[in-house]
């Protein structure tokens, strides 16, 4: 059986919509916790499909978060022996990282419900699914430069670096498709204190536009993943 391995940052931030997805596909998920399981140990190339997850730190905070070190080690040796990799928000930056490039504190927080502008090479590969501007959740205050030799796919009116791919193996996506209107209310707990200190942000308009967007996204979240899943079969 193909497994996948989802490191995890915060409990509340997980495969979501993927997971069912995956397992249709015959992969076997497991779950470690970055900052409680020695990453440090692990074989990096050991699993067919690794999805760096979301979290609330910045790839720079490599002294407050040791285990970063690790996590950049880990992708660094997936990508360059081309093992199938999947980055989300914090794992977006941090593959960005592990190629090369930098990784900064954006001029503003991005959080809520937003379309994509997607390239030509987005139009053209998985993220097609929301060519039609289908609202993605945005929740990131961090950015990064564009990897050399990375394609970029997607970008928003305030980061033009929302999303890329790396060869034919990899997929970074700064914003969440993953996510689902139920699971989104462990966001708003977990959040708590970050909602309420950003100017213009609330639970309620949150959990409305969760209402409007959700079910909508998460469906093509599902047909992104699963596109994106076919052109990784030789």
């Amino acid at each position: 059986m193909k497994t996948v391995l989802a490191i995890r940052h915060v409990a509340f931030e997980d495969l979501g919509s993927f997971a069912p997805v995956l397992a249709e596909r015959g992969y076997a998920i497991r779950y470690l916790e970055a900052g409680y399981d020695d990453l440090a140990t692990l074989d990096p190339l050991a699993d067919d499909l690794l999805v760096m997850l979301g979290g609330p730190i910045g790839v720079y905070e490599q002294d407050a978060y040791p285990f970063l070190g690790d996590e950049l080690q880990l992708l660094q040796a997936r990508l360059q022996a081309g093992r199938s990799t999947i980055g989300i928000c914090l794992g977006c930056q941090l593959i960005a990282h592990a190629l090369g490039s930098r990784v900064y504190p954006g001029g503003t927080k991005e959080i809520g419900w937003k379309p994509l502008t997607l390239t030509d090479a987005g139009r053209a590969g998985p993220l097609a699914a929301f060519a039609d501007q289908t609202p993605v959740l945005h929740w990131h205050g961090d950015t990064f430069d564009l990897p050399a030799g990375a394609t970029l796919l997607a970008s928003s009116d305030r980061y033009p670096h929302q999303a890329f791919s790396w060869e034919r193996h990899a997929l970074a996506l700064q914003f969440h498709i993953e996510t689902t209107a139920p699971g989104l209310e462990r966001w708003f707990i977990g959040h708590a204190c970050e909602i309420a200190g950003t100017p213009g942000l609330n639970v309620p308009a949150l959990r409305a536009a969760t209402a409007d967007y959700a079910a909508v996204a998460m469906v093509r979240g599902q047909q992104c993943l699963t596109a994106w899943l076919d052109q990784l079969a030789p």
